[in-house]
């Protein structure tokens, strides 16, 4: 390799530096401490808890709600399953819910204040965003945190995702 060439490499992001693929049956599924019980997170690519690039996965059952909250981070949601609905603003308002199928694409501003509800079945949505992630609730005593005796995201790491030393997120 010239020195040219080399000149150019970047160094890999956390979970880049080779090649690997993760089929849908290979994805660690697991519950996450900002998330009503029911829904699900698997992290894809990258260390979420930390600053840098990543890719989750979120999973919310027929019926979920998401109440209204809010993340520091850009985000760019993937739906890959079911009907992926998001409505804006500060108060859970079903009439402003818009509803966005499979292969869509949605770009969602750091800070804006949004809610989500798996109105009509099962969903799956990729998200892409440089971390760290954070998910702080506009009423506190909506965060599951806060209902099961955990600090609220208001207090607890300004609302982001813990980082346990690993770079997993709870």
């Amino acid at each position: 390799m010239s020195s040219q060439s080399a000149a150019r490499v970047r160094p890999h992001q956390p979970g880049q530096a080779v090649f690997r693929s993760i089929l849908p049956e290979g994805i660690n599924w697991t519950p996450f401490a900002s998330f009503p019980p029911a829904a699900r997170l698997a992290v894809l690519v990258g260390e979420p808890a930390r600053a840098g690039p990543y890719v989750i996965r979120v999973k919310m059952p027929d019926g979920t709600k998401l109440m209204p909250h809010r993340h520091p981070e850009d985000r760019i949601y993937t739906v890959i399953s079911g009907v992926f609905y998001i409505g804006l603003g500060d108060e859970f308002d079903p009439e402003t819910l818009q509803a966005y199928p499979p292969g869509s694409l949605v770009v969602l501003p750091g800070d804006t204040s949004h809610f989500h509800w798996a109105k009509s079945g099962e969903y799956v949505t990729q998200v892409t965003a440089i971390g760290p992630l954070g998910l702080q609730y506009v009423d506190a005593t909506d965060d599951p945190r806060a209902q099961h005796g955990a600090q609220s995201a208001s207090t607890h790491n300004d609302g982001k995702a813990s980082d346990d030393g690993t770079g997993a997120i709870r």
